[in-house]
């Protein structure tokens, strides 16, 4: 199994042109075809087309800073300001998949970003909550997934270790930070047959992430799927 990044130093190296300076105006569907091929050659775990198509969708480079848009569907991550990151795609469909959200599905997310893992996961859900520590990346996300139309998203800006109980349960739980050890409060809100999606290890090194099933007896069941390097969870003090 490969190992796959959801930060790197390489992220810090970007192209300083913007998309229509590097390409043709179509630049942006092209571009994402690209993402789509990279994304299916990057398993296993391997993404479903369901996934795929919400991916080819979702306008990738909406979400990144102005000077990296050129690489906006470079199948890696990029900074996002404030000391994060936008995972690389491949990272963002796994999750996606993992998580197994339908139609129907209420979905918490932990670490909001720039907002992109939020919109992909708003494509194929009735609803996302989703929670950012580092309040200007919080109302600036707000903005941009409002901006975008995507009216199925609810922001908010604090700790998510504690979830969002208000609106528990959830079908699906996505966290895009990693805490050392699972929050018990996300556990806790998930709802029968939900799933938890998490890396879980220490900051700057590898990690793993995991899916915790909630059965519907109450109990959890973990498995391990790949190899990862998140931004570390970070809580209020």
């Amino acid at each position: 199994m490969k190992q796959v990044f959801a930060t790197v130093a390489a992220a810090l190296v970007a192209a300083g042109c913007s998309t229509q300076e590097r390409d043709p105006p179509d630049a942006p569907v092209t571009a994402a075809e690209r993402m789509i091929e990279e994304i299916q050659r990057s398993g296993p775990p391997y993404v479903g087309e369901r996934v795929l198509a919400v991916m080819k969708n979702v306008p990738r480079h909406e979400f990144v800073p102005e000077r990296y848009r050129g690489a906006a569907y470079d199948n890696r991550p990029l900074p996002i300001g404030e000391g994060q990151t936008i995972s690389q795609p491949y990272i963002v469909a796994l999750m996606t998949e993992l998580a197994a959200v339908d139609e129907e599905s209420v979905v918490l997310e932990v670490g909001t970003g720039s907002g992109y893992q939020a919109a992909v996961l708003a494509e194929m859900a009735s609803h996302v909550y989703t929670i950012e520590i580092v309040d200007v990346l919080a109302r600036q996300a707000a903005r941009k997934l409002e901006e975008l139309g995507y009216q199925n998203v609810s922001v908010r800006s604090g700790d998510g270790y504690a979830g969002w109980p208000e609106h528990a349960p959830f079908d699906a739980i996505v966290v895009t930070a990693a805490p050392e050890s699972v929050p018990q409060p996300l556990i806790d809100q998930l709802g029968p047959g939900g799933r938890l999606v998490i890396p879980v290890g220490p900051p700057g090194r590898s990690q793993v992430l995991q899916v915790l099933t909630r059965n519907d007896d109450g109990s959890v069941e973990t498995r391990n799927v790949a190899p990862v390097i998140f931004v570390p969870f970070t809580r209020d003090e």
